[in-house]
């Protein structure tokens, strides 16, 4: 499959299943798109990405952690730092067993680990291996993923104060270099999750 015939197909398939989409300008890329899965207003915000000179897309979701559940881990690390360590063990070993590529941002500024500030998930199709299915299957596996870690950090550490907490990796960072890497997805925390959602609010 040459990328002209994937960026066609990648398209085709979005439109057909009703999922908006929006092109972005990325000089790292052939297509670089945002698109909200599922699609309704309950839906996250996904990259979908063709890298230039790579025979692959990268289909990926990024989430921020709410301010106060940050906070709340942080005193569970101080208080209990195994069980931290432990809560952060079983969340790594989650998303290596549903097989995608991941991050996991974590707090540096003191000794101790933590908060989880930030969470990446992501897969790559290869041309040879990209077909409806497995494209639409991604993105599906991809969101059951994130609602497995944010229902995880509601149960763990509370429904949070609906407001972004910070990212250390991302301060200070050149925008326009960062602009591709950090997508946000946003959660209003006041409301029960999968109701009313949309990617210019928090979560």
């Amino acid at each position: 499959m040459e990328t002209s015939d994937a960026m066609k197909s990648v398209q085709k398939w979005l439109a057909e299943e009703g999922l908006e989409s929006k092109s972005l300008s990325d000089n790292r890329a052939e297509m670089h798109l945002h698109v909200r899965y599922p699609p309704t207003r309950n839906g996250h915000l996904f990259n979908i990405v063709i890298p230039k000179n790579r025979s692959l897309v990268i289909v990926g979701s990024v989430t921020r952690v709410d301010a106060a559940q940050q906070r709340e881990m942080t005193s569970h690390s101080e208080a209990e730092p195994v069980a931290w360590e432990e809560w952060l063990h079983e969340a790594r070993l989650g998303l290596i067993k549903g097989g995608f590529d991941w991050t996991l941002h974590i707090g540096r500024k003191s000794e101790k680990s933590g908060p989880l500030q930030a969470f990446n998930i992501s897969r790559p199709i290869w041309f040879d291996g990209l077909s409806q299915h497995n494209f639409l299957d991604t993105l599906r596996r991809i969101w059951l993923s994130k609602l497995a870690i944010i229902h995880e950090i509601r149960f763990s550490y509370g429904q949070g104060e609906g407001q972004p907490g910070p990212v250390d990796d991302w301060e200070n960072q050149d925008p326009e270099t960062n602009q591709n890497q950090t997508p946000e997805v946003q959660i209003k925390d006041e409301m029960s999750f999968g109701s009313s959602f949309d990617v210019d609010e928090w979560v």
